[in-house]
C-alpha cells in the first residue's frame, strides 16, 4: 500500500486511537502525542503482513501510552491481589454486567482522577478491556504477561475504581442510561419512548426559540415537550451524549463541530428540565470526550 493509502486508513482510525489515548493518559495534548507517535511507527513499518490494521494500531498506541505513563510515574506495581467481588454501594449493583459496562464507559473528569491513581499496567488493562473490549490475550501481549495474570490485573483495577468512584459518578451512570433512552426514542421518532423518560412536568427552556405559550422560551409538560422534540428527530443523528454543566446531557455536533447542547436536570431517573444552550461561551464547558467517542 502506498503512503497516501496508508495515511487515509490511519485517519479512519484516528478518532478511535485518540479516544484510547485520552482515557489512558487523561490529557488531550499527551493523547495527540501518542497518536502521532503511532503514525510515525506505522509510516516506518512493513505492514504487508498486517491483516488487522485497526488492532495493530490499537496495540501500538497502547504501548506508547504505557511508556508515557511509566515515564510519568516510576512507582512500583503491587503484587496481584485476589479477585473477590466488592459489595455494591449507593444502590449500584457491581455484579450487573450492563451497569458495569456503563460505569467503565462513563470515564469523565471525576473518574479520570480515580483511574489516574492506578498503576500503569492496571490502567492500561482496565481501559482497554472494560472500555474498549480488547480481549485479554491481546492486552497480555502488550503487557508481556499471561492472559490469566492480565485478567487478575483488570479485576483488581476494576475493584479499585468501584471503591473510589464518587457517588456523583454513579449518578452519571444512571443519567447516561436515561439520556441514551431519550436519544434512541428521538432518533426513532418514538413518542411513547420519549414520554417514558420525561418527567410529567418537564420544563423546556430555550431563550432563542419561538415556543408556544407558557412564557418566553418556556414549554412545560411531557406531551408538549415530547412532541416539540420530535420535530428535531431528523437531526438527531448529529446528537451525542456529553457532559454538560457536570451532568450527562446532549451535544449537537454536525460534522464534528459543536454548535449547541442540551443541559439536563434529572428527578428520580426522569428528565425534569431541558435547557437548550447555544451561547459559545457556555459551550466551551461542554465535555465531548468524557462519555466516549
Amino acid at each position: 500500500m502506498d503512503e497516501a493509502g496508508l495515511a487515509a486508513r490511519f485517519e479512519e482510525q484516528r478518532p478511535h486511537l485518540r479516544a484510547i489515548a485520552y482515557r489512558m493518559l487523561g490529557s488531550h495534548a499527551e493523547a495527540d502525542d501518542a497518536v502521532q507517535n503511532s503514525w510515525l511507527r506505522l509510516s516506518g513499518a512493513d505492514t504487508a503482513d498486517v491483516d488487522n490494521l485497526a488492532g495493530w494500531l490499537t496495540t501500538v498506541v497502547a504501548r506508547e501510552c504505557l511508556k508515557m505513563l511509566r515515564t510519568r510515574r516510576s512507582r512500583r506495581e503491587e503484587p496481584l491481589g485476589d479477585t473477590t467481588a466488592e459489595p455494591s454501594a449507593g444502590g449500584y449493583d457491581v455484579n450487573d454486567p450492563e451497569a458495569e459496562a456503563l460505569l467503565a464507559d462513563s470515564v469523565g473528569a471525576a473518574l479520570m482522577v480515580v483511574v489516574d491513581n492506578l498503576a500503569p499496567a492496571e490502567r492500561l488493562a482496565f481501559v482497554l478491556h472494560d472500555i474498549f473490549a480488547v480481549p485479554f490475550d491481546e492486552i497480555a501481549a502488550i503487557l508481556e504477561r499471561s492472559p490469566a495474570a492480565t485478567r487478575q490485573l483488570t479485576s483488581r483495577a476494576r475493584r479499585r475504581v468501584r471503591v473510589a468512584t464518587p457517588p456523583r459518578q454513579v449518578d452519571i451512570v444512571r443519567q447516561r442510561q436515561v439520556v441514551q433512552a431519550f436519544l434512541a426514542a428521538l432518533r426513532e421518532g418514538d413518542f411513547d419512548g420519549l414520554l417514558a423518560v420525561l418527567d410529567p412536568d418537564v420544563l423546556l427552556r430555550d431563550g432563542s426559540a419561538e415556543l408556544p405559550p407558557g412564557g418566553a422560551g418556556l414549554m412545560r409538560g411531557a406531551r408538549a415537550v415530547g412532541a416539540h422534540a420530535l420535530t428535531f428527530s431528523r437531526g438527531a443523528r448529529f446528537v451525542q451524549p456529553a457532559l454538560v454543566n457536570g451532568a450527562v446531557g446532549l451535544a449537537i455536533v454536525p460534522q464534528g463541530r459543536l454548535i449547541g447542547a442540551l443541559g439536563l436536570t434529572f428527578n428520580h431517573d426522569k428528565i425534569a428540565i431541558i435547557e437548550m444552550i447555544a451561547d459559545p461561551e457556555r459551550l466551551r464547558h461542554v465535555d465531548l470526550a468524557a462519555l466516549g467517542p
